[in-house]
């Protein structure tokens, strides 16, 4: 009696899964030991690929570690779509959105994009590639979090307040590589949700008659 040989795996998923376990090798050296310590070998290992099949896939390392920041930029908006969805029934309320942030913009993901800000500040080659990808991402963000927050832009303020949100915990996910900052950061993002509140729920001003 003879066994039948299990079908091999087709290539080009074979190929697809050494390349996503690159990108995600990638971001966690880049969260782990940073810029200097992401190097293809260095990834390579620690995705359990070859030196020469990850230069396959990435010819050098800014190429890899660009993929990288993009994969996991979109993994992250995929998270904050997600999160979203999973909030209370009904539109989540301002401070659960501001949690969700704080939470997103202290994750592996997240250090792993400002270890990559901060090669790109000195290198022009590779902020060249980083600026593009990071304005899409954060109007992304932007967008979501107005969906999130049921915002009405066209109201005066909002649109700079939902953006001052982003750049806090932005700011706040920086401050957070040095130190354990989450009690602190807690406190700020509940005094904040408090103040976007009130510019939110703000009436537009009427429209003056002709």
């Amino acid at each position: 009696m003879t066994t039948q040989a299990l079908p091999r795996e087709p290539r080009q998923d074979r190929s697809r899964a050494t390349r996503r376990r690159l990108l995600e090798a990638a971001i966690d050296c880049l969260a782990s030991v940073g810029w200097a310590g992401t190097t293809v070998t260095v990834v390579a290992e620690r995705a359990g690929v070859s030196r020469g099949a990850a230069q396959h896939h990435f010819r050098t390392r800014e190429e890899l570690v660009t993929a990288a920041v993009e994969y996991g930029s979109e993994v992250r908006m995929r998270r904050m779509r997600a999160h979203l969805d999973a909030l209370a029934d009904g539109r989540p309320s301002t401070q659960d959105v501001v949690t969700m942030l704080g939470e997103m913009y202290t994750s592996p993901l997240f250090r792993a994009a400002l270890q990559l800000w901060v090669a790109a500040s000195s290198d022009d080659q590779l902020k060249a590639q980083v600026l593009p990808l990071e304005a899409r991402v954060g109007r992304e963000a932007h967008r979501l979090t107005v969906e999130a927050l049921g915002a009405d832009e066209s109201v005066p303020g909002v649109r700079e307040t939902v953006q001052a949100t982003l750049d806090l915990v932005r700011g706040l996910g920086l401050a957070d590589l040095l130190t354990d900052d989450s009690v602190r950061r807690t406190r700020l993002l509940t005094q904040w949700a408090t103040t976007l509140d009130a510019v939110l729920t703000r009436t537009p001003p009427a429209s003056s008659p002709e």
